[in-house]
């Protein structure tokens, strides 16, 4: 897996800011919650994978460069 630049990482953390609702589209886990589960984003990491409390509990980060989710807060 290669690490994003720090401008990345920062434009993620613009793109998904604290309390943004998401929308899970896809994440390569066996643990990973259902495609179309919601959560609220808890903040994004130095390695711009985006934090997310999951509405049915889990705690599941989306990586980047590996799993993909959407915003919904304008839905």
């Amino acid at each position: 897996m290669r690490f994003p630049s720090k401008e990345t990482v920062e434009r993620i953390r613009k793109e998904y800011p604290v309390g943004t609702r998401v929308e899970l589209v896809q994440m390569d886990d066996p643990q990973a919650p259902p495609v179309g589960t919601k959560g609220i984003v808890r903040g994004v990491d130095d390695i711009g994978s985006i934090m997310v409390a999951w509405d049915n509990g889990c705690g599941l980060s989306v990586a980047y460069g590996e799993d993909i989710c959407r915003r919904c807060d304008h839905d």
